[in-house]
Order: C-alpha cells, then structure tokens, then sequence
C-alpha cells in the first residue's frame, strides 16, 4: 500500500513516541543526563530514587510505546469498523489530551517566568520546559492528532480489488 499521501505525521508521531518512551526507560534506569531540565518535584524524586516514581517512570515509558503501537496500528488495511474508529477515537482523544497537558504546563511555565504564578522550579528548568518540553507534548499531540484524522479519511476510501486473471 502507497502510504505516502498520509504516513508523515504518523511516521513522526511513532517516532516522537519511541523517543519518549527511550528517555522515560533511561530516566527510570537512573540515568541523569536532561532531568534538571525538569525541575522541581520531578527533579528532586529522580535524584533521590523514590521506588513509587521509578516505577511511574517505567509505566510512563510503556504507554508511551503503546501509543507508538497504536499509531503503528493505522498503517494496515482493516476492514472491521468498530477496530478503525477505536483505533482512530483513542488516537484523536490522546493527542487532545498531550497537547492540552502541554499547553496547560506552557501556559503555567510562562506566567511564572512573567512573575505571574509561583512555580518551585528554578529558571533553567522553566526555560527548558518552555521552549522544549512543553512544545514536545503538543508536538506529540498535533502528530496524534492529524495521523487519526489521517487514518480515519484513509479508512472511507473505497478499496481497489485486483483481479486475478
């Protein structure tokens, strides 16, 4: 199948996913390197190595293969209904609620840089948060986003039959 017209942003999403899932894999096996991007609470609990978070951690970094999975999913040919719209209904919703949570956490990170909101969170972090992580999540949710629309409009499209002669 040509999955040309419609494969970027779901390419980009399983990769963004991937990544994701790599960093949370290595922040979980105790590696350091980006966690003072995060600041705060976050930053604190990795260095200390609470169970509770290395095991959220972990999980984080699971669902985000899932969600790598699921956008994996769109590239087969289904024909059963009820799995195309699940499959499109639980993409469109996850890649509202990424960008949502990157738009909220923006939104708060950039009042507290304005001196607007108090945040516990040094400034290299809120920087970082700003103008990386922030837009990463909404990077994440737009690349859901289009792909299940992508696949959706994908799925209506009569099917060409060959005949074999």
């Amino acid at each position: 199948m040509n999955h040309s017209r419609y494969s970027w942003p779901l390419f980009a999403g399983i990769i963004w996913s991937i990544l994701f899932a790599l960093m949370s894999f290595y922040w979980a096996s105790g590696g350091m390197i980006g966690a003072a991007t995060l600041g705060g609470e976050i930053y604190r609990m990795a260095i200390a190595r609470e169970n509770d978070f290395v095991l959220i951690v972990w999980l984080t970094g699971i669902l985000k293969l899932v969600g790598g999975l699921l956008l994996g999913t769109m590239l087969g040919n289904w024909e059963h209904k009820f799995f195309i719209k699940t499959v499109y209904f639980v993409a469109f919703v996850s890649g509202i609620l990424l960008f949502l949570y990157g738009l909220v956490n923006f939104s708060t990170v950039l009042l507290s840089i304005i001196n607007l909101l108090e945040m516990k969170i040094d400034s290299y972090a809120k920087w970082w948060r700003l103008l990386f992580w922030e837009p990463y999540w909404m990077l994440g949710g737009i690349l859901y986003i289009i792909s299940s629309r992508r696949f959706a409009m994908k799925s209506k499209r009569p099917r060409q039959v060959s005949v074999i002669r």
